[in-house]
């Protein structure tokens, strides 16, 4: 904990000022109750267009190709194709469909953008034989198979990397997305940014697929994936139904109560984005649509957001579950309380509810919601 010892409370020690400096900051598009209808569909409005704005997509000169599939091969119950899409001039980003066999152009079946963890690739979605070097996160592979349990239950599913991940990677060796994560906030840009725009590219062509049901498209994110999954649905009303396979925390109040010095990852910044929204408000923009979170969180994130539905009349589309570990509040040590500064990373997560060793897709709570939902 940082506390000045002069007369007037201010810091001479830069990183001190700027603990305080985060401790004061409160973004300007943050979720406030009590609003009206009408004053929510401002607000909602206002955080989509900021988030636009924030995620700095290329200004493209001229409309780009539609993706084209590379092959397709029959499965137990599905089709296996391999897409090529090219979101912008010079970019090429492969991805995996499942297709099961009922959906026809006769009768379109309803889709999911499944989108991996950190280091997972679309093979490992799709349970298929690793082919790109990335080293990829190999644990829990019978329940981060995401892509195979929804197509197993009658959606279509789309399997798609991260940034610099499995086919997007560079180098045999061990990944790093530093770099070139880096080299983006230089350029203008940044990951998540990317990631989104490359999503958002292929969900615009997914709308005017045949088979597909416009009306009934979700995206289910798994860890990192649930960044892009719940920016992608504020973009984009017309997705209808959202999975958030993480905890949910205040990513501000995570940096406050924490003094451990942590380097954030390059791929995790979004340049102004805390002066604006926090990951809850954007969640909480959502509503009404239907969401599930499935690793629970901070409760009084949970109840943010939980609040911002009922406000609309809609307290039963937002669902969450805690952690085992964590299932009932007695198990949960700060359910209410406000969170002590000085923490470490491993009593931060304590605190938020989160059981890292136990971290994975959790199919048994997302896949039967979004089957019902949609």
């Amino acid at each position: 904990m940082f506390d000045s010892d002069r007369e007037d409370g201010r810091f001479i020690r830069t990183d001190e000022f700027l603990y305080q400096y985060w401790k004061r900051l409160r973004p300007k598009l943050t979720y406030a109750s009590g609003m009206n209808r009408s004053d929510f569909g401002r607000w909602q409005r206002q955080v989509a267009e900021k988030l636009e704005q924030l995620l700095k997509f290329p200004d493209l000169a001229e409309e780009q190709p539609a993706p084209r599939m590379l092959w397709e091969e029959q499965r137990d119950g599905y089709v296996l194709q391999k897409w090529e899409s090219f979101p912008e001039p010079g970019s090429v980003v492969p991805f995996l469909m499942l297709v099961p066999s009922e959906a026809t152009a006769q009768c379109p079946a309803p889709a999911v953008l499944c989108f991996t963890g950190s280091n997972h690739t679309k093979e490992m979605l799709a349970d298929e034989p690793e082919t790109y070097v990335s080293n990829p996160n190999n644990r829990f592979p019978e329940h981060n198979r995401m892509a195979l349990h929804y197509v197993k239950a009658g959606i279509i599913a789309i399997a798609i990397e991260n940034p610099g991940i499995g086919e997007l990677h560079r180098y045999e060796e061990n990944e790093n997305r530093n770099w070139f994560a880096r080299e983006m906030l230089m350029l203008g840009r940044n990951y998540l940014g990317l990631s989104v725009f490359q999503k958002l590219h292929i969900l615009q062509w997914l709308k005017g697929q045949p088979i597909v049901d416009p009306g009934r498209i979700a995206v289910s994110g798994h860890s990192l994936g649930t960044g892009p999954a719940i920016m992608l649905a504020a973009l984009d009303p017309h997705i209808k139904a959202i999975v958030f396979n993480d905890f949910l925390c205040d990513n501000r109040i995570r940096r406050v109560v924490s003094n451990e010095t942590v380097a954030q990852p390059s791929w995790h910044c979004v340049p102004y984005m805390l002066e604006w929204v926090t990951f809850p408000d954007i969640v909480a923009s959502l509503a009404p649509r239907p969401i599930i979170i499935t690793e629970g969180g901070v409760t009084a994130d949970l109840l943010k957001v939980k609040q911002a539905y009922e406000e609309l009349g809609a307290g039963e589309r937002m669902q969450y579950h805690y952690y085992e570990m964590y299932a009932s509040a007695e198990q949960r040590k700060w359910e209410m309380q406000e969170f002590p500064e000085g923490l470490d990373q491993d009593q931060f997560l304590e605190c938020a509810n989160v059981d890292v060793q136990n971290h994975y897709f959790k199919e048994h709570l997302a896949v039967p919601w979004l089957k019902r939902v949609l």
